[in-house]
């Protein structure tokens, strides 16, 4: 192997997967997989199909299949792959997506096609590599986890709003929660130092894309071993919307006042206890301790060309 695919190991054996699908996914309920499931029962690959409503009956069908299977495929988006997380780190299984949410940010992080055929082929190619998962309090995240403005805009996310925007929703709630959004002061350590700020929205990234193709940190990657940070200071919409393009791009230190950093672990105080949303999710509250495992989880990816 060259020096461009050094890290990605293709293993030759897969003779039973586990395939869990969450209907309520914004695709999920329409996908039409027939062919994609043809292409890997033609090699011979045997798959346990099964429905999963929940985080709780992820894991559980991860438990009860995890001595049948060598593989699990999680197709639904970044809440589902996120919610399965810790059963997959628990077992130490390696995974797949089939890219059926709104989003797909792990999936774009990853350089998966969200065209279903070519996400079935990158399965059957099986070239795989490790990745970090990020730890939250004792919580596993895969993405982003966010505190302010991030919360409030999971809040203006609805299933209806996903189901009708799409990608666009994400712009929809930002706006949205943007109104409602207040500043608070927070307290951020990390690589042995202290620094304290007012702020609006705080994310702390494990992946690099979150909330609809965002980047976390132009410089991050998911297998780069780091958790990065920026915290936005008190700003204006008029503010916000200007460095709209630094913000999509992950380019926060070019930003007047906004703050960053990356390292292995951070804590984050806040004055009062704040919401921290993780993967769209509810996870916890502050303070908390944010913390980064370098290749905890082996996933099927794309060769980079």
């Amino acid at each position: 192997m060259d020096d461009t695919t050094e890290e990605y190991v293709k293993v030759t054996i897969i003779n039973t997967a586990l395939l869990i699908l969450n209907a309520n996914s914004r695709n999920g309920g329409t996908a039409d997989m027939q062919e994609g499931l043809q292409l890997l029962k033609s090699a011979d690959i045997t798959i346990i199909q099964k429905n999963s409503g929940s985080a709780k009956e992820t894991a559980q069908l991860i438990q009860d299949h995890c001595d049948q299977i060598q593989l699990v495929i999680l197709g639904g988006g970044d809440g589902t792959v996120s919610s399965a997380a810790e059963a997959l780190y628990k077992h130490k299984l390696p995974f797949a997506i089939l890219p059926l949410g709104t989003a797909n940010d792990l999936a774009r992080s990853l350089g998966i096609s969200s065209n279903l055929p070519d996400a079935f082929q990158t399965i059957l190619n099986n070239y795989r590599s490790k990745i970090n998962l990020g730890v939250i309090n004792g919580h596993y995240f895969l993405n982003a986890a966010h505190i302010g403005l991030g919360v409030t805009v999971t809040h203006e996310l609805t299933p209806e709003v996903k189901k009708k925007w799409g990608v666009l929703s994400y712009l929809k709630a930002a706006f949205a929660a943007f109104k409602n959004n207040q500043s608070f002061r927070v307290t951020i350590t990390a690589n042995g130092k202290s620094h304290q700020m007012r702020s609006i929205q705080l994310a702390i990234g494990n992946g690099r894309y979150y909330g609809g193709g965002n980047v976390i940190d132009e410089k991050s990657e998911i297998d780069d071993g780091l958790l990065c940070l920026y915290s936005l200071p008190p700003s204006t919409l008029w503010e916000l919307l200007t460095q709209a393009p630094l913000l999509r791009y992950g380019k926060h230190s070019q930003m007047k006042k906004t703050f960053t950093i990356s390292g292995k672990r951070i804590e984050v105080k806040t004055k009062h206890a704040k919401e921290i949303h993780a993967d769209g999710e509810p996870v916890t509250k502050t303070p908390a301790i944010f913390e980064v495992i370098p290749q905890a989880l082996e996933v099927i990816r794309p060769v980079p060309t």
